[in-house]
């Protein structure tokens, strides 16, 4: 069970939209991580030093929050086999829906995309499905 966390969730969902309008002003990029990783790939975008540096600042981030007097813990109740498995099957959602939940969900709907607003709908009921599966019928 994850604990309800309403202001570290505000704040941090205001730093994400926050860092995908800079992103936007300055470089005219979507802050989607499937396209920001897709130029780290052999062979490398000509704008290789900021799609490094954003998904750097992404594994970065939480061990400034340790520093600065934060906690936090990670606990995932599945096997890393499972892990391994559902991030294979994120990977092909991602390929056939055309970009990843980030790319979609913040940057897509905050552009009035109808795209994306079909993308996360499909990427809602997925998860609502999944979990209602898991957690009723199989009984995990």
């Amino acid at each position: 069970m994850t604990d309800f966390t309403p202001w570290q969730s505000l704040f941090g969902g205001a730093l994400i939209g926050f860092a995908a309008v800079l992103l936007m002003a300055f470089n005219g990029r979507i802050a989607g991580m499937t396209g920001i990783l897709s130029g780290l790939i052999p062979p490398l975008a000509a704008d290789w030093p900021w799609r490094a540096a954003f998904p750097a600042g992404a594994i970065v981030a939480p061990f400034v929050y340790m520093a600065v007097g934060g906690s936090f813990s990670f606990d995932a109740p599945v096997s890393p086999a499972a892990l391994i498995v559902g991030g294979f099957l994120v990977g092909i959602g991602v390929h056939f829906g055309g970009g990843c939940p980030s790319g979609h969900g913040i940057c897509g709907i905050g552009r009035l995309s109808p795209r994306s607003f079909a993308a996360v709908a499909t990427f809602m009921a997925a998860a609502f499905v999944t979990v209602f599966v898991i957690r009723h019928l199989i009984g995990a």
